[in-house]
């Protein structure tokens, strides 16, 4: 029978050594970092590591040793590189000339009564005027050619998660977030003044309020659904209409609007459902408060790429609020990341994180720098 606490001793002493061969590495990786300084040579040598994980692959006595001796490597040239990057970051600071954001040339998702509209004119003011657009793609090609000045579209909703269509469009037409509001969702479902729910066969909204409803809708199966361009177009087709069997799923503030009867209320699946909308906008102006980034980047497409460019997250104590993946066109089973994280430009580790994923990635693309709305 093995001693359990003889074999512990044995592994303690191991464990000691491998700490103080690990710090004179990292010293090591001190005199690498102000070589590559005085010299001018990127952190990353993708050849150089590739060779020799190679190498120490090779060490392994079956291939559990093999791919475990891979990993460990592979983590400690991790470490190296964000150690080399806290020293040389090349990011510069960014200038933070702008105070506030207003403007009277502004574009928005829907029509009036829209909770875009509602996210519009909370972030630049109640009496705001602004030109609404009946899709996502004709707000960004609006502001990506200059003819609006800033865009408010939905991107994230609580319950049925991204709306991906605008991280592809962000890419497209190369647009900034500039802020961003987050609106809480009050669906109803509206009618005609004479209609009830008996009279009620047709119900239209967009895409995104149809499944955010998708609960209150099983109820009742002998309704047929139709997606529709916005919440508001839904609204004025029940009222342009004039039959009795249609019905829109859309905010109470339509109803008012369009002279509508709420037939229900809060039918969304979530009684706390949110949407999140960003501003868009096509300069590179951040303001000088900015908590929150936004990045996209693609990465090697290869065993641990995605491990290790998040690890330039891990190791300057970033907290990654979101996610997202979306395939590369013309690139089959590639894919586009984007990220959102908690940080201003001119914090330390966020220049730290940046200069890795810069060298790291195929590409990079910062998307924005802007004051979160849940930091409001």
């Amino acid at each position: 029978m093995i001693d359990l606490s003889e074999t512990r001793v044995k592994i303690d002493e191991i464990d000691s050594k491998i700490i103080s061969l690990f710090n004179e590495r990292m010293k090591l990786a001190d005199d690498v970092a102000n070589y590559k300084i005085a010299t001018g040579k990127p952190v990353y040598d993708a050849v150089r590591e590739k060779e020799k994980l190679l190498v120490i692959e090779g060490f392994g006595e079956d291939d559990f040793g093999k791919t475990a001796l891979r990993e460990l490597f592979t983590q400690i040239m991790s470490i190296s590189r964000k150690y080399q990057y806290r020293k040389i970051a090349d990011v510069s600071k960014t200038s933070s000339s702008v105070t506030s954001y207003s403007a009277d040339n502004i574009g928005f998702f829907g029509g009036s009564g829209t909770y875009t509209e509602r996210a519009m004119k909370d972030f630049f003011g109640n009496d705001t005027k602004a030109k609404s657009f009946d899709s996502f793609k004709k707000v960004c090609e609006a502001v990506g050619n200059g003819s609006i000045e800033y865009g408010v579209l939905p991107i994230e909703n609580s319950t049925t998660g991204s709306i991906s269509d605008i991280y592809d469009l962000l890419m497209e037409y190369e647009i900034h977030i500039i802020g961003e509001a987050i609106e809480p969702i009050d669906h109803a479902l509206l009618g005609l003044p004479s209609a009830n729910l008996v009279d009620i066969t047709e119900v239209y909204s967009h895409p995104q309020p149809l499944l955010q409803c998708s609960n209150f809708l099983t109820k009742y199966p002998d309704w047929n659904t139709f997606a529709y361009g916005s919440t508001s177009k839904s609204a004025l087709k029940v009222k342009n209409d004039g039959k009795i069997n249609q019905a829109a799923i859309a905010s109470k503030a339509n109803a008012e609007f369009y002279g509508l009867k709420v037939l229900a209320e809060n039918i969304a699946n979530d009684t706390l459902n949110a949407t999140r909308f960003i501003v868009i906008g096509k300069g590179g102006n951040y303001l000088e408060n900015a908590d929150k980034i936004s990045i996209s980047f693609e990465i090697p497409h290869k065993t641990g790429s995605l491990y290790s460019i998040l690890s330039n997250f891990i190791y300057n104590n970033i907290n990654m609020t979101n996610i997202e993946s979306r395939p590369i066109p013309k690139r089959r089973w590639q894919y586009r990341f984007f990220v959102d994280f908690d940080g201003n430009l001119n914090d330390a580790g966020v220049i730290n994180a940046i200069t890795g994923l810069k060298a790291e990635a195929d590409s990079f693309t910062l998307l924005g720098n802007y004051v979160g709305a849940d930091k409001k």
